[in-house]
């Protein structure tokens, strides 16, 4: 029989999820096992969480309160496990880290000095658009993110910055515009521009660098994948906008190249955000020391 705590955990599930058979899934039950948690969470709690119908139909206005509770209690049981294990073992545990698309070629600047440094814990790194970052993370499916700090609204996040995005052109050495010391973002009016899908944040940052140089782009090609833009650049004549880290290390191939942007109102921050907490676990708290000595 579930205890408290596991059916609230179930809850968040539901309410994450919003169709008990995923929900329970994810918890690794049967649906009617999920169903009859969530009605004994009701009975001892008093009230009715969730509208019931032939499928899941949202949470009740005391649902919506109850999984501001669920949240926080759930968050903080996990905090208190992970500090007395800490305390009894050292610091282990596993880390699940949401990061945008094109912070992956840099992500391991922060974990693998993390790694070295702290042996027995395990990190899980899930591609993300950044508003499933923050999503994801108020749900407890994400443990922290690295995503765009000073471009759109994050909410009550901690926050440490990592490095300055700043812009190149990518595209093949035999381009015509390979041979520029330097772009201006309205010379991609005449290019097959491929960029990152509109739900990318970095798509909607470009997309308003471009707009500010008068360029309107239609694009005939998008992808939710910087690699996916990146094989159709080599293969030509298409040109993407990446970041330069991301243009350093695809610049390095003989085929492509890459040509810097103007950087004035296109730079962005980004770095690692963890939910606003009193106490972090002891992995998290580590994590977050080591974003700070990286971005110093």
């Amino acid at each position: 029989m579930p205890d408290m705590l596991d059916r609230l955990e179930m809850f968040i599930a539901l309410a994450t999820e919003r169709h008990f058979g995923r929900a329970a899934a994810q918890c690794g039950i049967t649906q009617p096992s999920l169903s009859a948690a969530i009605k004994q969470l009701e009975g001892e709690l008093g009230v009715q969480l969730v509208w019931r119908g032939a499928r899941f139909q949202g949470l009740t206005p005391e649902g919506a309160r109850v999984l501001e509770w669920a949240r926080r209690i759930v968050g903080d049981a996990r905090t208190m496990r992970e500090e007395m294990r800490a305390a009894r073992h050292g610091l282990a545990g596993h880390l699940r880290l949401g990061v945008v698309p094109t912070a992956l070629p840099m992500v391991s600047r922060l974990t693998a000095p993390f790694l070295a440094r702290h042996p027995n814990v395990r990190i899980e790194i899930r591609a993300r658009a950044s508003r499933e970052i923050l999503q994801q993370i108020d749900t407890l499916t994400l443990d922290a993110g690295i995503t765009y700090l000073d471009n759109e609204p994050l909410g009550r996040v901690e926050t440490a910055p990592l490095y300055t995005e700043r812009y190149a052109v990518l595209m093949r050495r035999d381009h015509p515009l390979a041979g520029h010391g330097l772009l201006d973002w309205a010379d991609l009016a005449q290019t097959q521009l491929c960029l990152l899908t509109p739900d990318m944040q970095n798509r909607r940052i470009l997309d308003q660098a471009l707009a500010q140089a008068g360029v309107a782009a239609e694009l005939r090609l998008q992808a939710n994948s910087m690699l996916a833009l990146v094989a159709h650049v080599l293969a030509g004549p298409w040109v993407t906008v990446v970041n330069t880290q991301t243009a350093a290390l695809f610049a390095a191939t003989p085929e492509l190249c890459a040509v810097m942007l103007p950087q004035d109102g296109a730079s962005k921050q980004v770095g690692l955000i963890a939910p606003w907490r009193e106490t972090h676990t002891p992995v998290l708290a580590a994590l977050l020391a080591e974003a700070r000595r990286l971005g110093n």
